[in-house]
Order: structure tokens, then C-alpha cells, then sequence
């Protein structure tokens, strides 16, 4: 492996103030999940301004929330630094937060517009693994989110390209890029999506496959992770995995087979 300068975590500065590429990648997510969710939602007769009236509230909650999440996780840290809980631009906000708040704000929102929930989170899930798959490399720029050190065979074998290997070497040893793991596995979730929105699945079951399949990997993926958030003994992410796919098929069975949800995907 030919060893390159790390990527430097700052895109620029205005003035004295750094812009890091965390924040660029993140708010690029958000803009390329809104143009696609926007052009759905259109497609599928709602309000073309329904969804920017929606984000007003669900962004800046989520980033909240996601925030809220990870300091809660880890207080034995920030009870002796309150001065950095609210510098979220070094990093440390926690998907599951994120989409915890996202969706108490879309469930309260749909509800006081009479619009369906479901609905509207099945044309959201391709655009929620959109902002997914680029954020995880807002990790990737500030060398974190890493799984454990790699063995000389899996830099002699791997294909992943040097300069992401690079980029995880920090202090002469490199760390599995698990962010790279979690952010391909959305990108399969995704084409997975577009492809079964041309089935006529019903509603609810395109946001509900999303919750399984981001579960499902996040749980094995969160189990090779260095910086996991813990509650006791027990990695938070791999339980709320767990039990977001537990409640997950139990809404699929509930709306499918109990209620016999006759509504699908390609219904206005």
C-alpha cells in the first residue's frame, strides 16, 4: 500500500471559521434525498410543497435529536466537558436519534395535515438510505465510525482502494472502514427500493422494508465498530437494531394479514 497524506477533515474557512466536510456531506445527503423524495411525492399527488414544509420541522429536529442521543450515550464523557455538547461539528451524532426524531416529526406533522403516514415514509425510505449512504462519509473524513485494526492479509487481499485505507490509518494502524461496509449496504438497500417500487406492494411496506434491511446490517456491522455507543454491557445500536426489526415484522404481519391493508405503494 502506497501511504498518502490523511484527507484533512476541513474543506476551508470562512474567515477564522472552518467548514468541515462533515457538515458539507451531510447537508449534501439531505439535498440529494430531498430532489428525489420532492420528485416522488409530486409523482404520487401531493403537494409540491408538502415536503419542504415538512423538513422545516424534521431537520433541525433530527440533528437535535441525533445529537441528544449520542451525548446521552456518552455522559461519562460530556458531564466533564458540557462546553463541547453542543459542538456537533466535530462529529458524534447518532443515526438511530436522527431517525427517532425524523419520524415522531413526520407522524405528528401527517397527522395534523390529514395525510398518511405511511404513505409518506414509503415514498421517504429511498430517500432516508440516500442521506445515509453519503453521511456515513462524513465519518470517513473525520477518520471515525472505524471498526478494528485489519490484519496484514486484508491489506495485502482487500480492493478497497488505497487512498479510503489510507484515510483509515490513524497513528500507524489501520482500522477496518466500517463506515465503507455500512454505506455500501445501504446503496444495495437502495436499488433494492427503487426496484420494488414498481411492485404493488402495500402501503407501509416499502418503510418497513427499509427499517429491516438498515437493521439488519447495522447490527452485524455495529458488532466489528471501535467507538460504539454503550448502554451497560450492550452495544445501543445492535439492540435498537434488534428491536427495530422485531417491531418492524410484526407491523408488516399486522397491516398485511390482520387489518388487510388494501392500499399499495402506487396508490395516490
Amino acid at each position: 500500500m502506497i501511504h498518502i497524506l490523511s484527507i484533512n477533515p476541513v474543506a476551508f474557512h470562512i474567515g477564522s471559521i472552518p467548514v468541515r466536510w462533515y457538515g458539507i456531506l451531510i447537508a449534501l445527503g439531505i439535498v440529494l434525498a430531498f430532489i428525489v423524495v420532492q420528485r416522488e411525492m409530486v409523482k404520487r399527488g401531493m403537494h409540491p410543497d408538502f415536503l419542504t414544509d415538512l423538513l422545516v420541522w424534521a431537520v433541525p429536529i433530527s440533528i437535535i435529536s441525533a445529537r441528544i442521543y449520542y451525548v446521552i450515550f456518552s455522559w461519562d464523557y460530556y458531564k466533564d466537558n458540557p462546553g463541547q455538547i453542543i459542538q456537533i461539528w466535530e462529529g458524534g451524532i447518532a443515526i438511530h436519534g436522527a431517525l427517532i426524531g425524523a419520524f415522531i416529526t413526520t407522524y405528528i406533522y401527517t397527522k395534523r395535515r390529514g395525510i398518511s403516514f405511511w404513505k409518506t415514509v414509503d415514498i421517504a425510505a429511498p430517500g432516508l438510505l440516500i442521506g445515509q449512504i453519503i453521511g456515513r462519509w462524513g465519518n470517513f473524513m473525520n477518520q471515525e465510525a472505524h471498526g478494528g485494526p485489519v490484519s496484514e492479509h486484508f491489506l495485502n487481499t482487500t480492493i478497497i482502494p488505497d487512498w479510503i485505507m489510507n484515510q483509515m490509518t490513524i497513528n500507524g494502524v489501520t482500522y477496518h472502514p466500517t463506515f465503507l461496509y455500512e454505506s455500501m449496504w445501504n446503496l444495495f438497500g437502495l436499488i433494492i427500493l427503487l426496484l420494488l417500487r414498481r411492485v404493488s406492494l402495500k402501503r407501509g411496506e416499502m418503510f418497513l422494508f427499509y427499517l429491516t434491511w438498515y437493521s439488519f446490517g447495522r447490527y452485524f456491522i455495529e458488532g466489528m465498530r471501535t467507538d460504539s455507543l454503550m448502554g451497560g454491557a450492550l452495544r445501543t445500536a445492535q439492540v435498537v437494531s434488534v428491536l427495530t426489526i422485531i417491531i418492524a415484522v410484526i407491523f408488516f404481519v399486522i397491516r398485511r394479514y390482520v387489518r388487510k391493508v388494501n392500499e399499495t405503494y402506487q396508490d395516490n
